[in-house]
């Protein structure tokens, strides 16, 4: 074999005396691709057979080691040789084989490095198998290798949370066996030199044995059952380890028929869809388009979502000027962010120097001039727009050119907004979730006169914060309200025709939602969807069929959580449906005239996807979403869509779009307004296709 050799694209050799060094080099992230499979297999038979060679180190080109699958493949076939094939070959190499770990080592990645007889991690590794995230678990000895070296419980920990471990823990766990200073090659070619001389102990790891953890298992069963009650891989991935017991081929045959499983359930083909969500989203027409620098940031409005978008804003690194109307409000305001902050010390997501730090970025006034240098200013106060135009004219007098100008509102018409200004141009929505400084989702409403600039920088914001944008033409409640509007809708008529709220909301939670739309409504506050129902009477067609409940509980002064009732009880003590909200829904039965009627779980799911489908294929047909797949999104990261199922649309074409039109069809026979079959929906199912084929 020639001193230095290219295996393939991706793969080399370097010879550097009685030591061989195999270099990954698949940018960007060294994905377990194809050819990185060919190419292990081909350099370690040829090292193998080479009698010059001793021994062998293994690493990485680039900012990481293998960092995962490569996502080009999945849904594919898969292609030969497979990952388990690649690992068994070099686990049984006759000749030490020392890994350099780097960056990430994550699933594929770092069941290549369990195979390794000896691993080395520089400082910032962060290793993992975040298979079950995918709704599949590790199918290359990683459920079989991880127990060998750290036990069945931490075995357990790391592959049924799919968290990534710092290379620190990971060597009290026994997965690396030291951490090293200096370059992966450097490493790697030292490592290799020690093995050869023995001044390291390699070994197989697949000749360990593993000790029957009764109690770990029992309290991974148990755990799995109460967290992930309605997911699959989670559970099967606790079965893998268990066979962890046998030898190492049982073992992996083993965990071969639990992934083939998993690989079969619908689960994973929605999980993986909702990864595809996250890096979809992401590509918007005016990417191209330059980005404002952003350094100061104003935020007008001190409630709770003006503050957790605050807050969010000094978490990222911004310099923030929080500006209320009064002492009193700006003081709650304050308090309110430091409150967040605080919260983020208890989670461990920030330390006591980092909290000052990050107060002292933290600015505030009672005046809109305030905000004279800040490079972009967010308003986030009440949905009332003669207020908000008032500011945005203040803002078009007040900030320098260049400067971009957002809005908050859940709803309104941002066009109109920006047409209190003098530049449209600089006019954006940014519609974040409550509360602002967790939730994932900002939906990026851009108006007719927004510039390019001003969206490339709205995406670039929400990319600081860690939030994931999505693109939103404008609409009355843009993506995700405009549908939870509709499919809300659905939930009332079953309550007015029979269906208790406690049932539904338990039916959509056994679905997987998070919370049922009743509780959801009593956790927001039910004065907001008052306060929108209001502002909407007005304009709300003649043949609509309207439910008068929560604006009758709304009349009682009961609003949900913030004021202990709702749909149910929240005062000390106190807990369940509330009973004048029972009474209420009893007098509007028969007041309309309905004799109840009882509802399966089933019926419930159907009619409120079907509707929840309805709205979301009008959305796409419209060009509010630019895609099925932003639709999907919206509602994964947004609205508690249960992540297992990949979002309405995706969900849709699970069920057969000519499914979904019958169900519409059947119930337009009971309201023939509400229940109407969508343009693109009915095309889509005529020409055979799918909401996927609307996707990139």
């Amino acid at each position: 074999m020639a001193a230095n050799e290219t295996i393939n694209e991706v793969i080399d050799v370097e010879r550097d005396g009685e030591i061989a060094l195999i270099r990954i080099d698949n940018p960007p992230v060294n994905a377990a691709g194809l050819k990185v499979r060919e190419g292990l297999v081909a350099a370690i038979d040829a090292l193998e057979a080479d009698q010059d060679v001793r021994a062998i180190g293994l690493y990485g080109a680039g900012r990481t080691f293998i960092a995962g699958a490569d996502i080009r493949e999945f849904g594919k076939p898969p292609v030969e040789p497979w990952l388990p094939d690649v690992v068994n070959r070099i686990e049984a190499c006759a000749k030490p084989v020392v890994v350099a770990l780097h960056g990430t080592a994550l699933g594929g990645g770092f069941e290549v490095a369990l195979a390794a007889h000896y691993r080395i991690g520089v400082p910032g590794l962060r290793v993992g198998l975040p298979e079950v995230n995918l709704g599949i678990i590790p199918g290359a000895g990683g459920t079989q290798r991880a127990p060998r070296l750290a036990g069945m419980h931490m075995a357990l920990d790391m592959i049924t949370s799919g968290r990534h471990v710092p290379a620190e823990e990971a060597l009290g766990a026994g997965l690396i066996d030291e951490i090293r200073e200096g370059e992966p090659r450097e490493i790697a070619l030292a490592g290799a030199r020690e093995a050869l001389e023995s001044r390291i102990e390699t070994r197989r790891t697949g000749d360990l044995t593993v000790e029957r953890d009764e109690a770990a298992l029992a309290e991974y069963r148990e755990k799995m059952a109460k967290q992930a009650p309605r997911l699959f891989s989670p559970h099967k991935c606790v079965d893998a380890v268990e066979g962890a017991v046998k030898p190492i081929a049982e073992g992996m045959a083993h965990e071969r028929a639990l992934y083939r499983e998993c690989q079969e359930s619908p689960q994973r083909a929605g999980l993986v869809h909702a990864f595809f969500a996250e890096r979809a989203v992401a590509k918007f027409p005016e990417q191209d388009a330059q980005p404002r620098e952003l350094n100061k940031i104003g935020v007008i409005g001190g409630g709770t979502m003006g503050s957790g978008i605050a807050t969010a804003c000094l978490l990222a690194g911004y310099a923030v000027t929080l500006v209320e109307v009064s002492p009193d409000a700006l003081e709650r305001g304050l308090a309110t962010v430091t409150k967040n902050l605080d919260g983020a010390v208890k989670r461990g997501k920030l330390d006591a120097a980092g909290r000052e730090a990050t107060l002292a970025r933290l600015d505030s006034a009672t005046e809109i001039e305030a905000l004279s240098a800040a490079d972009l200013v967010i308003e986030a106060v009440f949905e009332d727009m003669g207020v908000k135009k008032e500011i945005f004219g203040k803002l078009d007098a007040t900030l320098a050119p260049g400067a971009i100008m957002a809005t908050n509102t859940s709803y309104l018409d941002v066009n109109e907004i920006a047409a209190a200004t003098s530049r449209p141009e600089a006019v954006i929505g940014l519609h974040f979730f409550s509360p602002a400084h967790v939730m994932k989702l900002v939906e990026i409403v851009v108006a007719d006169h927004t510039a390019p600039e001003a969206v490339a920088t709205g995406f670039a914001l929400a990319k600081k914060l860690r939030k994931i944008g999505v693109r939103s033409g404008v609409c009355d409640g843009f993506i995700g309200n405009r549908i939870m509007q509709h499919y809300r809708k659905a939930a009332d008529y079953m309550l007015l025709d029979g269906a208790h709220f406690a049932d539904i909301d338990r039916a959509l939670e056994d679905f997987g939602f998070a919370m049922g739309p009743f509780r959801v409504s009593d956790l927001a506050g039910l004065d907001i969807g008052w306060t929108y129902r209001k502002r909407h009477a007005d304009t709300r067609p003649a043949e609509e069929r309207y439910v008068r409940i929560a604006d009758r509980i709304c009349e009682e002064g009961m609003f949900g959580r913030k004021t202990g009732r709702g749909f149910y009880l929240y005062g000390e003590g106190e807990s369940g449906p509330n009973p004048a909200a029972e009474a209420i829904v009893e007098s509007e039965r028969a007041a309309a005239g309905v004799t109840p009627r009882g509802f399966s779980d089933e019926e419930i799911v159907a009619r409120y996807m079907t509707a929840m489908i309805t709205e979301a294929a009008r959305v796409v047909e419209e060009g509010i979403a630019q895609r099925p797949i932003d639709v999907d999104a919206v509602l994964l990261f947004g609205y508690g869509f249960p992540r297992f199922r990949g979002g309405p649309l995706h969900y849709a074409d699970q069920i057969g779009l000519p499914e979904v039109i019958a169900r519409i069809e059947t119930y337009a026979q009971e309201d023939a307004h509400y229940w109407q079959v969508p343009g693109l929906l009915r095309r889509l199912a005529d020409e055979g296709k799918s909401f996927a084929d609307l996707n990139p």
